[in-house]
């Protein structure tokens, strides 16, 4: 998320206000709270999540703010966050709120792209990993929390994506993955080359890294080689960073460009393939394989969330950098091990998704993206969307609560973006598809989205 919209540096006379998706150092301005009472002193709907970050005095003002919204939409009946899944993520779910409330949705708010997540060989071979190794590692890798299974794991995904000299440090999270590898191998005399878009967690390993950091426009090697003629003066480690698909709007970036244009200036490049890892490029490896850099990335970040169907995340780089990375990068230093079962369960993910069983899902998964995107375009804006996230911008902040709460009761459960995570005025849904998803549950999803927008006001005229 994108916590502080501030002006940042694209170039040497070049400054323009964004909205890095990113968790910033706190501004010098603190926005007011939202001062919610009883009297309603002012709608929760008026609120967004930036004025609960800051406080300048000594009471915990914040707080009460912040929870003074979330009481004010469960009186209202529109608090439809932290809901309780009844059962593993499917493409359809049964939800119980807070307030005891039960539903039942058509599922679009899970990147459990592939359905791997309860796939019968998945859950077989996690049972099989703990009746093993047992319910926890005991330790942080470094130490004793290293497994067998572990190294199993290593292995077959260096094998899997077949750079040679290249190995796998795995963390117990993608978000670890990003801050634990940017924090160990950039210092506080490099510089950061970013595009404005890149998630919270890379912003927060650059944030601890102490680099200087620039940005540059969203996709656009043009204007990254602009930044990177004047950064690359400063006779300092650079490393560029981009994701290969872009979760907010769900653009994929023009990754070879960008590698192209870097190594013209004798920087690094960093990819976070979270959402593209098993989903596309030959037998899955990816959007780098894909576009034929795969060999010139120097940092690769995936996660365990997403198509794997798991949890935890893996840096793939030269086997120097992981030895090193694996001792320096705090987050993995000083926390335990990836779990047993998860690590067997993603395993038998990855055997599945590099064969004959990845290969008709990855079909599946885009011909539904294709379908969906098809369906919404007709009547809403969806924005520069080509893969399988798909969002409907909806516009004002106003809107967002109500409109996910009725989402919810007419059966479609969304993922929901507003500022500051997305720039103030751009709120939308965010729809994740699914091999797994039927044409009719695509269409039945695109017609709610369709009376959504007639009585929230963002249908696009005929």
């Amino acid at each position: 998320m994108n916590y502080n919209q501030r002006t940042v540096s694209l170039g040497k006379t070049d400054k323009t206000e964004i909205s890095p998706s990113s968790l910033l150092p706190p501004s010098n301005k603190t926005k007011p709270l939202c001062a919610l009472n009883k009297q309603g002193v002012k709608h929760y709907t008026d609120c967004t999540f930036d004025m609960y970050l800051e406080s300048t005095d000594i009471d915990i003002t914040e707080i009460h703010g912040f929870n003074a919204w979330r009481e004010a939409c469960l009186e209202d009946g529109t608090y439809g966050f932290e809901a309780a899944r009844l059962h593993a993520q499917d493409t359809e779910v049964t939800v119980q709120r807070e307030s005891g409330e039960t539903l039942c949705m058509l599922n679009f708010s899970s990147y459990n792209y592939l359905g791997y997540t309860a796939h019968s060989q998945v859950i077989k071979a996690a049972k099989h990993a703990l009746d093993q190794f047992g319910l926890g590692a005991g330790n942080s890798p470094i130490l004793s929390g290293t497994l067998a299974i572990h190294k199993e794991l290593e292995n077959n995904l260096s094998e899997f994506l077949g750079v040679e000299g290249y190995s796998i440090s795995l963390f117990s999270s993608g978000y670890g993955a990003n801050v634990g590898t940017l924090s160990a191998y950039m210092k506080t005399n490099h510089v950061l080359v970013l595009d404005t878009h890149v998630h919270a967690s890379i912003m927060e390993g650059v944030r601890l890294s102490g680099s200087e950091i620039c940005y540059f426009k969203h996709n656009n090697p043009q204007h990254l080689e602009k930044v990177l003629k004047r950064v690359a003066q400063t006779n300092s480690r650079i490393l560029v960073c981009i994701e290969s698909v872009y979760s907010t709007e769900g653009e994929i970036a023009c990754i070879a460009e960008v590698v192209t244009t870097a190594k013209k200036y004798g920087a690094k490049v960093f990819v976070d393939e979270a959402h593209s890892t098993l989903l596309t490029g030959p037998h899955g490896r990816g959007l780098c394989a894909e576009q034929g850099v795969l060999d010139q990335i120097d940092l690769l970040v995936m996660t365990f969330s997403k198509a794997f169907g798991g949890v935890g995340g893996a840096l793939y780089a030269p086997q120097k950098v992981i030895h090193y990375v694996n001792w320096y990068a705090a987050c993995r230093m000083f926390s335990c091990a990836l779990d047993p079962a998860v690590t067997g369960g993603v395993i038998a993910s990855l055997a599945l998704a590099k064969g004959s069983d990845g290969e008709l899902k990855r079909a599946r998964l885009k011909e539904n993206a294709q379908h969906m995107r098809s369906l919404l375009a007709t009547r809403l804006d969806i924005g520069k969307s080509e893969s399988w996230i798909i969002p409907v911008f909806y516009g004002t902040e106003k809107k967002s609560y109500p409109l996910h709460d009725y989402l919810q009761r007419v059966g479609l459960d969304t993922g929901l973006m507003q500022y500051p995570a997305v720039p103030r005025g751009r709120a939308r849904l965010r729809l994740f598809i699914t091999s797994e998803h039927t044409s009719e549950q695509l269409e039945k999803a695109a017609a709610i989205l369709f009376e959504a927008a007639e009585r929230f006001d963002f249908l696009n005229p005929r």
